[in-house]
């Protein structure tokens, strides 16, 4: 499979934030740059739809710089303090379930940037996908601060103690700058699906 599978395919990419800002400068400042980057790259954004916290200052830094960005929100958190109002669309559906589907579904690639549960059920929830055959499309991780170092060495500790493969493991990319992990992005090659779980297989 070609090492450029992804190059100047991916138009549209979902970000999953935190709807909190988090304790550090370094957290903000990242939304914002990967906003920005984005914005100037042409590649539209879908995210949770939130004005508030992370989630509120990627969409701004990217709008303001003349992107596109499409909030997905389910309607019992559409109020005026959590929504969104100033967005290039403003998807309300009804359940978080249609949200993530719908989340998924839009974009040719995933970011995730600081959050809380939310953020990383959505993270999880794509990787597996992924694992599983579901799609093909890159998934990565923006290490502001070393936020994410916990996790990507217990990603290694899964290899170590036999619950993950090398090659899965691959399929979680991590960077400390939002155009390095754009990079690998836009080169990611996805690990062949187990033949047990290949649908064609008969």
């Amino acid at each position: 499979m070609s090492d450029n599978k992804n190059r100047d395919r991916i138009e549209t990419i979902t970000i999953f934030c935190g709807s909190r800002s988090g304790e550090l400068p370094a957290y903000i400042e990242m939304a914002k740059s990967t906003g920005l980057l984005l914005a100037e790259r042409d590649i539209q954004i879908i995210y949770g739809g939130g004005k508030v916290g992370m989630m509120g200052e990627l969409a701004d830094a990217s709008l303001s710089a003349g992107g596109k960005v499409i909030g997905i929100i389910p309607s019992f958190l559409c109020t005026k303090e959590i929504a969104h109002d100033g967005l290039t669309e403003l998807l309300v559906v009804e359940t978080m379930h249609e949200r993530k589907l719908n989340m998924q579904e839009g974009c040719q690639g995933f970011i995730t940037l600081p959050g809380g549960f939310g953020t990383m059920e959505e993270f999880f929830e794509v990787l597996t996908w992924g694992q599983l055959g579901l799609h093909q499309k890159p998934i990565g991780l923006l290490n502001p601060a070393g936020y994410f170092d916990p996790l990507i060495e217990f990603l290694d500790q899964m290899v170590a103690k036999g619950f993950l493969s090398k090659q899965d493991r691959k399929m979680v990319l991590s960077a400390d700058q939002p155009e390095n992990l754009l990079d690998q992005m836009l080169n990611y090659s996805p690990p062949p699906v187990p033949q047990w779980l290949n649908r064609s297989t008969t």
